[in-house]
Formats: C-alpha cells, sequence, structure tokens
C-alpha cells in the first residue's frame, strides 16, 4: 500500500512519534492506522503516545534573525510552568535554529538536530518531561533589515508573543519600534492590499446592514460606507494604524518620515487560535461513579 504524506501526518499528530517514525510504521503496517500504533508503543514510544491527546496551548515562541533573514516559531506544551523548563527552552532554541535554514514547518520537523530530526528531538522531550508537545508553526521573512522583539521574554530569544518586522533600509532602531507597536495592537496585515477580500467584504456588508437599520436612503449609506471601511482599515492595518510611539501619526506616515519602506511582519503568540476544553472535573467524578 502506498503510504501517503497525509496518512504520516495523521499517524503523528494522533501519537506525537516523529515524521520519519511514523513512516516506518506505516511502512511496516502496510498503511493499518491502528497497527502502526501498536508498532510505535512496542518501539518505545508509548508514553510519547498517551500524552498526545492532551491539549497543548502554552509553550514558547522563538525567533531569530540571521543575515537578512527571520524565522519565527510556536513550540506548545500543556502547561505555562514547561515554558519555564531550562530543558524545554533549550530545546526551543535549538528548533528555533534549526528553522534558520529551511523554509517550511514540514522541512523543520525533518531538519537534523544533534543527530536526530527536530520531531523526534521532541518525541523524545515528552517522554522525559511528561506533557505533550509539538512544533506548531514557523514563519520566515526576509528584507534590507529585519528585526525581531519578544514580549514577555522568558529567556532570550524567546516568550509569549515574537515579531518579525522587515523595512527596505537600515534604520533598526525604527523597525524595533514596529515590532513593539505590532506585538501591542496585533494589527491583521501590513495593508488594505494583502487583506483576504473576503474579509473585507463581510466586513463591508456587515456595515451596510447596520447603516440599513438606520432606515436612511441607498445613497446616503453608500457615503456612510466609505467612512466606516476607511476607519476599519485604520484599525487592522498596520500602515494606517496610529504609531504607539507617536499616535499622530500613523506608522505609514512614521516610516516615510524615517526614511524607510514596511515591507512585512509576522507576528506568533502562543496558543493563538487554539480551542482548549474547560473540564468539569466534578461532574466527570460525579458521571462515573453513578456508572
Amino acid at each position: 500500500m502506498a503510504i501517503t504524506a497525509s496518512m504520516v501526518k495523521e499517524l503523528r499528530d494522533s501519537t506525537g512519534a516523529g515524521m520519519m517514525d511514523a513512516k516506518k510504521a506505516l511502512t511496516e503496517t502496510d498503511g493499518d492506522m491502528d497497527a502502526a500504533v501498536d508498532w510505535l508503543r512496542t518501539k518505545g514510544l508509548a508514553k510519547a503516545a498517551k500524552k498526545s491527546g492532551r491539549t497543548a496551548a502554552e509553550g514558547l515562541v522563538a525567533v531569530a534573525v540571521e543575515d537578512g533573514a527571520g524565522v519565527a516559531i510556536e513550540v506548545n506544551s500543556e502547561t505555562d510552568f514547561v515554558g519555564k523548563n531550562a530543558e524545554f527552552q533549550e530545546m526551543v532554541a535549538g528548533i528555533a535554529k534549526a528553522a534558520v535554514a529551511v523554509d517550511d514547518l514540514d522541512a523543520l520537523l525533518a531538519a537534523d538536530m544533534g543527530g536526530k530530526t527536530v520531531a523526534d528531538t521532541v518525541t523524545d522531550k515528552i517522554a522525559t518531561i511528561g506533557e505533550n508537545m509539538g512544533v506548531r508553526r514557523m514563519a520566515k521573512l526576509s528584507g534590507d533589515t529585519v528585526v525581531s522583539y519578544v514580549h514577555n521574554a522568558a529567556a532570550d530569544g524567546m516568550g509569549k508573543i515574537g515579531v518579525l518586522v522587515a523595512i527596505k533600509g537600515n534604520d533598526a532602531g525604527f523597525a524595533k519600534q514596529v515590532a513593539m507597536h505590532v506585538a501591542a495592537v496585533n494589527p491583521a496585515s501590513l495593508s488594505e492590499a494583502d487583506l483576504d477580500p473576503a474579509v473585507v467584504e463581510k466586513e463591508k456588508q456587515v456595515q451596510m446592514d447596520i447603516a440599513r437599520e438606520s432606515g436612511k436612503p441607498e445613497q446616503v449609506i453608500e457615503k456612510m460606507i466609505v467612512g466606516r471601511m476607511k476607519k476599519y482599515m485604520a484599525e487592522v492595518t498596520l500602515v494606517n494604524q496610529a504609531f504607539v510611539v507617536n499616535p499622530d501619526l500613523t506608522v505609514g506616515e512614521a516610516a516615510k518620515e524615517a526614511g524607510v519602506e514596511l515591507t512585512g511582519f509576522v507576528r506568533l503568540e502562543v496558543g493563538e487560535g487554539i480551542e482548549v476544553v474547560k473540564e468539569d472535573f466534578a461532574a466527570e467524578v460525579a458521571k462515573a461513579a453513578q456508572g
């Protein structure tokens, strides 16, 4: 049976095993997913597999910049306590260093890290630390000047929020100010041109529906929408936002005064978008007691 990348990913997600181990398990079991899980358990990955069902929404974001290129990664754990663990932090720093040399998450998971792949290194750490973990995201950015900023730093180059900013020009000090702005304000995109058209259209429709509730004529509503969408763009696009360092200027205007052009940014926040299920343990125990 042909072993596909999606099968390997499914097995990795369900067991926490490394990419190569997952592929080998599927090959050895002719693509039988349940048998592959058992195969991994017999090879000493049972502890990692037991942890894999638990939500990992804590952890750290790490950033690294080298030769005009920056990378940001998110490595998750189950508890904030592990994010403060020196052993975990050392692993995250190593993963960030490996990420500088690759282009995407799959390549990062397969990258060498002290004689093991990154994926296998994480799996081993699950077994030793005792929590589910995973490398969730990575993003890269390049430009004339790329700077990084970490908010709520837990160690050098890593914390709860990691930001990269790229500019055309060489004013690293200004770029650092923009990175701090991005961390605080969390823009959706660099400019209107970078926004998802579907998101823009949805917002426009919402604003039109709100305006129609006022009972005003359509021609008046159309003029109202122009102003409301301009305000929306000023809220969600970086170049149109009021600059936190000088609110009298937009970020784009401040960049022009600094003699640089903003070309991109990345902002990763730990656990962003992960749904954490809050368990009612009292109800769970009562249910179990009832049989």
